[in-house]
Order: C-alpha cells, then sequence, then structure tokens
C-alpha cells in the first residue's frame, strides 16, 4: 500500500486542518498576536437635554433643568482598556505630551469627566489625581498615562455639550510596539451571538478548505508521470563520496516516478564495484538479464572486469584537512608524499610547522576517496601500514615512523582529525564546507574549487563512473535512471553537491582530459 498518495496525504491534511481547526479560534482571540494594544470603547453615549434637537421625549428636574447650557448636554461613558497579550507601562506611550492619550469628540465641548474604576483597579486611581495629566478643553480629552496589566480597565464618565447623541468620535495615541485601536462589546440590551464573529469566519474559512480538499479527492489526477519513467526496483551502491548524490538523485527519481523503488547502500567505490564484477548473470546482447545494480566509483573500474559498462557522471574534488594546532595553510605534493610515506614525522621538519607529531588518518582500502588520494596526488604510492587502532598510540606497529589509523567512513575521519593535534586526513570537498577544529589545504598553491576547476592545476579530482553489469534494457529502470543522473534535473542535483556535472560544456572537456585508462 502506498501510504504516500496523494488520497492519503489530503486525508491527513483534511485531519489535521479540522484539529486545529478546533483551537484557531482560541488562539487568535487570546493569544494572538503577541502585542501591545489599548482598546476603547463607547459604552454610552444618551441625551439628558431638552431633547429639542431631536424631538424625543425628555424629563429633567434639579440641575439639568435649571443649567441653560444643558440644553442640549450628553452623557458619555468611554471605557479604556489593556485588550492584548502584554502588561502596558507607563513608558510605553508615545509621544512627547505629558498625557498618553487624547479621546477627541467631534463638535461637542466637554464640561465635566468622572473616572470610575472596577474595585479590583483602585490602585490606578494615583494616576488620575490631582496633578496628574487629565483635563480638558473644547472637545479634546487629555487621559493621563496609566499602567494597564493585561485585561485590566478604567472607563471615564464625560458631560458635552454642543453635539447630538453619537457624533463622531476618536482616541489618539501611540504604543511603543503595539497600537490603539476602537474595539466592540455588546450593549447590555443586544443579545449575544451564539459563536463570536472571529469563530464565525475561522468556522467558514475551514469549511472552505475541506471543500477544496475533497475535490482534490475528487477530481482525477491529470498530470501524467514524466516521459522517463520506468517501474522496478534498483539499488544504488559503491562510493560514499557520491552516497548523498545518488541519494537526492532517487528521492527525486522516486517521487516524479510512481512504481519506482530504488535503495542506496553505499559502501566503498571498490566493494561496491567488486561486488558487481562476481554478479552470476550473464546479460545477453541486448542487456536482459543484468542485475538492477548500478555501483559508483571515485574512480574507473580495474582492467580485469570486463562486464562492467561505464557512464561518467561527475568530476569530484577531494581535499586534505588538517587539525588547526598547525597553522599550515598550503603544502606541495612532493611534502604530501613524504607525509604519508612515514618520512616527515613531526610538523616542525615542514616551514612554519609546530613541534608536534605527524598523525596520519586514512581511509580503509575499499575507500574511492583514499586510491583518488594515492593515483592523484601520491603518484601511485600506497600510505605507509597501519600502524594504530586508535589513532593515538602504535598498538599494530610500535616501530612505525608515525601514527596511522585507518577508518570506515569520512564524518569519522573529519571528527578525529578535529581532536588530534597534528592530525592530517582526507575527504571529499562537500564535507568540508564548514569546519571545526581543522582547516582545508591548499595543493601547490591551488585551493580546492569547483568553479575554478578547469584553469587550476589542484590535482585531487577524480572521475565519478557508474557502472552496470553490461548494458541495461533501454526500458529498464537502471537505463532510465543513469539518463535522468547525467542531464536535466539529475545535474542540478549533482551540482548542488559540489561535483561538476560531465554533461555540461566544461565538464565535457574535464571528464575526457582526465579520465585514465582503466585498470588502475
Amino acid at each position: 500500500m502506498n501510504w504516500l498518495s496523494t488520497e492519503n496525504v489530503i486525508a491527513v491534511l483534511a485531519i489535521l486542518v479540522g484539529i486545529a481547526g478546533a483551537f484557531v479560534p482560541v488562539l487568535l482571540e487570546r493569544r494572538v498576536p503577541r502585542r501591545k494594544r489599548i482598546g476603547y470603547r463607547k459604552q454610552m453615549d444618551t441625551a439628558i437635554g431638552d431633547n429639542v434637537r431631536t424631538g424625543d421625549a425628555n424629563a429633567r428636574l434639579g440641575l439639568f433643568d435649571e443649567a441653560p447650557e444643558m440644553s442640549d448636554a450628553t452623557l458619555v461613558l468611554l471605557r479604556v482598556e489593556n485588550d492584548g497579550s502584554l502588561p502596558i507601562d507607563v513608558a510605553d506611550y508615545t509621544g512627547r505630551s505629558p498625557h498618553g492619550l487624547t479621546a477627541v469628540f467631534e463638535n461637542r465641548t466637554i464640561r465635566a469627566v468622572a473616572v470610575t474604576l472596577p474595585p479590583e483597579a483602585d490602585h490606578l486611581m494615583e494616576h488620575f489625581a490631582p496633578g496628574t495629566p487629565l483635563g480638558y478643553e473644547d472637545g479634546r480629552l487629555h487621559i493621563p498615562r496609566v499602567p494597564l496589566n493585561r485585561g485590566e480597565y478604567y472607563k471615564l464618565l464625560v458631560l458635552l455639550t454642543g453635539g447630538p447623541v453619537d457624533s463622531d468620535y476618536t482616541v489618539i495615541g501611540g504604543i511603543q510596539g503595539g497600537e490603539t485601536h476602537e474595539n466592540h462589546s455588546a450593549a447590555p440590551d443586544e443579545k449575544p451571538p451564539l459563536f463570536s464573529r472571529l469563530s464565525q469566519r475561522v468556522a467558514i474559512a475551514l469549511s472552505l478548505v475541506i471543500l477544496g480538499l475533497a475535490g482534490l479527492i475528487l477530481l482525477p489526477d491529470a498530470t501524467p508521470p514524466p516521459s522517463y519513467c520506468e517501474t522496478g526496483k534498483l539499488t544504488l551502491t559503491g562510493s560514499t563520496a557520491f552516497e548523498p548524490v545518488a541519494a537526492e538523485l532517487a528521492d527525486k527519481y522516486m517521487d516524479d516516478c510512481e512504481g519506482a523503488d530504488i535503495e542506496v547502500s553505499a559502501h566503498g567505490s571498490r566493494g561496491g564495484v567488486r561486488e558487481l564484477a562476481s554478479s552470476d548473470a550473464e546479460p545477453g546482447d541486448d542487456g536482459a538479464g543484468s542485475p538492477p545494480v548500478i555501483a559508483f566509483s571515485d574512480g574507473p573500474r580495474p582492467s580485469s572486469y570486463t562486464r562492467l559498462s561505464e557512464t561518467r557522471v561527475a568530476v569530484s574534488l577531494f581535499a586534505l584537512v588538517l587539525n588547526d594546532r598547525v597553522p599550515v595553510k598550503n603544502l606541495s605534493t612532493t611534502d604530501v608524499r613524504r607525509l604519508f610515506k612515514g618520512e616527515i614525522r613531526n610538523w616542525k621538519e615542514l616551514r612554519g610547522g609546530p613541534d608536534l607529531p605527524v598523525v596520519l588518518v586514512s581511509r580503509g582500502s575499499s575507500s574511492g576517496t583514499r586510491v583518488t588520494l594515492q593515483h592523484r596526488v601520491l603518484d601511485g604510492a600506497s600510505e605507509i601500514q597501519e600502524s594504530s587502532s586508535d589513532c593515538l598510540t602504535k598498538d599494530i606497529s610500535a616501530t612505525a615512523p608515525v601514527i596511522r589509523c585507518e577508518l570506515d567512513a569520512t564524518d569519522q575521519v573529519l571528527d578525529t582529525v578535529a581532536a588530534t593535534p597534528g592530525a592530517i586526513g582526507y575527504s571529499e570537498l562537500r564535507n568540508t564546507a564548514t569546519l571545526t577544529g581543522m582547516h582545508r589545504l591548499n595543493l601547490n598553491g591551488d585551493a580546492p574549487s569547483i568553479d575554478h576547476i578547469q584553469s587550476s592545476g589542484y590535482p585531487y579530482r577524480e572521475i565519478e563512473y557508474a557502472y552496470t553489469y553490461g548494458r541495461p534494457p533501454a526500458d529498464s529502470l537502471a537505463s532510465s535512471f543513469l539518463a535522468y543522473a547525467i542531464r536535466g534535473n539529475g545535474q542540478d542535483v549533482v551540482r548542488t553537491h559540489g561535483h561538476l556535472p560531465c554533461q555540461t560544456p566544461v565538464g565535457l572537456r574535464m571528464c575526457g582530459e582526465d579520465a585514465p585508462a582503466a585498470g588502475r
């Protein structure tokens, strides 16, 4: 069963969207946005004058009837609150004025103001005491800088004249890192809705999303697979240096081509090629019977493996890495040969080197990275014999001139070089992009760089080959995958991992010039 089918993925997304939808309204209303906000609203705006302007019935006694200027009076109850998710301090109010906010009542004149507080907020009254910036002029009410914890509020009862009920008003003033805005609450005689406005919007949005996902399930997939796609099983083996490229190529191919099952099992260039060459298959002239295996190798096959067919995929670069306790940045290939032959035992024998013993950290004999070093840098010579199993002591050969150990993987080499003073090792270039405790070495003054590979004389490089047992049939998954790896999207993957594709203009020249005769 394909658990990653379109239907299953969409079904899981629909479930996740439904679960998330249960929490989104609460999250949005209570926790989002995480910012400072002051909200304000009119909880009352009512006429107390004679209502001659509106013609409404009215009855007045006492001062309301005796004061002529109260003929068109109105009372406004203004609520100011912290409706954000963070507390507001006195210093959070912006502006140079001593007050924090200003309520502006258009076409009305303020006659009196009273401040009311809930019992739990009595401590806020000191900010409205005499001497504070609380005051008014014409239709502008100056409100002090009042600190408010989340959810705290105060109310201002304002007596006004000169304008009708529900005249325009606003509250101005800035909050650092936040905003001042008008909010809304239900009036005492207003029936609250079953769901909040935000909940209604979220419910509508979720319904549309679920309907869209359902439509995707019901609509047939009109996009055909790419023409190069083949089905079946395929194993990619060989070079550990090229393993990240092979793995990404396999993933992308399987994403595009349903029915292709590609497994990556890298355990060294020599081991992968040797296993493929020892296959019991007897491929015919048309490739039938060829095992579904591709072995990647850092360098060409031995000449005795005559049944193997090669495809040149890319040019790969490698680098020597040196522990940071040795400040040497460049070595000649002659010095490198002397080091790996055991002729240089202490770094002080080289110019600029400290008094530290040389430690050689190498790969096993099946490593293509090691073989490339021997043939491209050491002039075909082998490294001295292994003398240490822990890279610290000569527990294998006490008479060896230097410590030399062999490790199974590139990551082990890099970790050991970084942790061992005086250690030198080697790796594919991609793995040396970011180093801690060690640095890359230039060779003969040339830096390892894929961008300057054609003009540079940097020697530690090799062609990456792909080998099959015989030539696989044209309609096989192996043949299709090889074509995918060296062209189009496959080239982009190869280049992303720091290799130069052979099928590019520069790559064609490099893969032709660098290719030695088979049989190394």
